[in-house]
């Protein structure tokens, strides 16, 4: 299963209107790689970006209501094309909008996974998209790249193809320094490769380099490579499938990230977070503990139990991300006392553990889970 993932800057001419041979290429490859029994899997952007060119607009909307009206009337125009195209090769595609409230509902998300899975069982092709209309901006994805990752993750996929305007991830700025080299590989994201990333996208686009950094860090870490590369380089869904070097492949971790660890790390909203003492922090990371109360020096936020929250060490560095059993006001009043207190301190003890070790994704190097 191949997820690709293409940009509106690759979809769009500058005007933002919809740049249909480009399109038509695209649909021609996905179309060959499902005859080749590959399963592509299309997130797309492009719906703002259609409006715009409907409505007559050059520049992106600067509010929230601004955009998600158009993309109200972009949406239906994208996938009009899209549906004409592909079924000049015979192929039924499938429009699924999704938000990041679809992701952090735990139920919701095996929900999307189930749902992908039938209708490429169905030889289906899915059609996916930011649902901008409905979104509210502390629910949003920010950017169709990250979306992508998180399909990929969900349906286990072999490979996330990004098509973008540019060829890779590069040593410098490619438009101010001739003499930037691009990167074919990258085994590792290190603070180093995440500084190379660059500021915002083009003028109708909203993903930049750090935004597929990050996305590549949730494929990497759940065992998925991904590929950056110049959707408008003809045929380069298939070099990259064939295996030809091609824009900037992210190779994937060896510990990846499974199952529900996956979902804690990456789909679920983070709600809250504790802040645990040195001798805490050397018990997770290398012992395999649980996190105790005991060790918890610091509680912020405001949730209930079973919430997914963050865990730092002293000095502001993320160890961990897991989901609680006590509340915030719970772990307020029992941090830094030892298990045996819980029931004298709330009345009721229903766990030992603040965070069971089997509800929690451990960091290391960044961003990788530690087994």
């Amino acid at each position: 299963m191949i997820v690709v993932k293409v940009g509106t800057s690759t979809l769009t001419h500058s005007t933002g209107k919809l740049d249909l041979r480009q399109m038509e290429k695209l649909v021609r490859d996905l179309a060959d790689l499902a005859n080749q029994g590959k399963k592509p899997v299309l997130v797309s952007s492009g719906a703002v970006g259609a409006g715009l060119g409907r409505l007559g607009f050059t520049k992106r909307p600067r509010t929230l209501r601004e955009k998600q009206a158009i993309a109200a009337v972009g949406q239906g125009i994208l996938l009009q094309m899209y549906e004409k195209l592909f079924a000049e090769y015979g192929r039924v595609v499938a429009q699924v909008l999704l938000t990041r409230d679809d992701f952090s509902d735990r139920r919701r998300y095996l929900n999307v996974s189930h749902t992908f899975s039938q209708l490429l069982e169905y030889d289906v092709i899915p059609i996916i998209n930011e649902n901008d209309t409905t979104a509210v901006e502390e629910l949003k994805f920010g950017d169709n790249d990250s979306l992508a990752a998180l399909v990929a993750g969900a349906l286990d996929a072999d490979l996330l193809i990004i098509l973008s305007d540019i060829d890779g991830l590069y040593s410098d700025n490619p438009k101010l320094n001739p003499q930037a080299e691009r990167i074919g590989i990258v085994k590792e994201i290190t603070p180093e490769i995440e500084a190379l990333a660059g500021g915002a996208g083009s003028t109708l686009g909203t993903g930049g380099m750090s935004a597929k950094i990050q996305a590549a860090k949730i494929c990497t870490n759940s065992g998925i490579p991904m590929v950056i590369a110049n959707g408008s380089e003809e045929g380069v869904l298939h070099r990259i499938v064939d295996g030809h070097e091609v824009g900037t492949t992210f190779l994937p971790q060896e510990n990846k990230l499974r199952g529900k660890k996956k979902w804690i790390a990456y789909g679920s909203a983070i709600q809250g977070k504790v802040v645990i003492d040195r001798g805490a922090a050397k018990a997770l990371l290398s012992e395999g503990k649980s996190l105790l109360p005991i060790g918890i020096i610091q509680v912020s936020g405001n949730y209930d139990a079973g919430a997914v929250v963050s865990v730092f060490d002293p000095d502001g560095q993320e160890l961990a991300r897991g989901i609680t059993n006590y509340s915030a006001a719970e772990l307020d009043l029992i941090k830094g006392k030892k298990s045996g207190e819980i029931e004298d301190i709330l009345g009721q003890k229903d766990y030992d553990e603040a965070i069971h070790r089997d509800n929690m994704a451990l960091w290391e190097n960044g961003g990788s889970e530690r087994s």
